[in-house]
């Protein structure tokens, strides 16, 4: 938790200060709505569960496999479109994407780059 900055709209993460976008916000405030559950928690982490809520460590991988066992997408394709997404509403932007999601100028570039052909057959198909 201490590397959430709610009211900033910030996270850190590996020691990399990053803005959080109003999914990955409205997220944050969801779970730490928690308190109504476990209010007398000390662990500091974001993401507890029931065992963890009277420890002070993460939940572990094996939850988080669990938790999302039932989703139509794996975590990584989520990410990818989360950042197919920002590039999209945000004019393709790569320096935009590196920042919000700290990852490689290169990486950023092939999602600019997607975008703007994704946006170009939108607006081909618009004008027909």
């Amino acid at each position: 938790m201490d590397d959430v900055d709610v009211g900033n709209r910030r996270i850190t993460v590996g020691s990399h200060v990053r803005p959080l976008d109003d999914l990955t916000h409205r997220a944050v405030l969801d779970w730490l709505d928690r308190r109504n559950r476990w209010p007398n928690t000390a662990n500091a982490h974001l993401l507890i569960t029931q065992k963890t809520a009277v420890e002070l460590g993460p939940a572990g991988k094996l939850w988080t496999t669990r938790a999302t066992r039932n989703l139509t997408a794996i975590l990584g394709r989520l990410r990818v479109d989360r950042q197919l997404a920002e590039a999209l509403t945000h004019g393709a932007d790569p320096l935009h994407l590196a920042l919000v999601f700290g990852i490689d100028e290169k990486t950023a570039i092939r999602y600019a780059d997607s975008a703007r052909a994704l946006l170009g057959e939108a607006a081909e198909q618009a004008s027909q």
